[in-house]
């Protein structure tokens, strides 16, 4: 089981509503979609955030998201326990699944290994 954000799949979970272009195939795979933001109670489509300085998940309006943010990563942290997936396709430069995102951070603390697409 590999976990995969909902976007690399084209589903209409991003901060914008819109579907990604590029998608992501993965064959023989068995995946579980997950989007962080939304599973941390955020609607879509939602004001652009992103992660500050300080490490707090901060929308374009100025609103701090982190509660949010860090709901949704333990939803998903949860979902790859229930699982047992070993490893995670993330959304590059996502608040959430990027590098320094939130979700891929709590991710790879446990040991999954995670895999950036653009």
């Amino acid at each position: 089981m590999i976990i995969i954000s909902a976007c690399l799949l084209g589903i209409k979970c991003r901060y914008d509503g819109k579907r990604l272009r590029r998608r992501i195939k993965l064959y023989g795979e068995k995946v579980i979609p997950v989007c962080p933001e939304q599973l941390g109670g955020l609607s879509t489509p939602r004001p652009k955030a992103i992660i500050n300085e300080k490490g707090r998940a901060v929308s374009e309006k100025g609103e701090d998201l982190t509660r949010n943010f860090l709901i949704g990563a333990r939803e998903v942290l949860k979902i790859t326990k229930m699982f047992g997936a070993k490893k995670a396709y993330l959304k590059s430069n996502s608040p959430s699944c990027g590098a320094s995102g939130i979700t891929a951070q709590k991710l790879k603390k446990v040991g999954i290994k995670v895999i950036w697409v653009d």
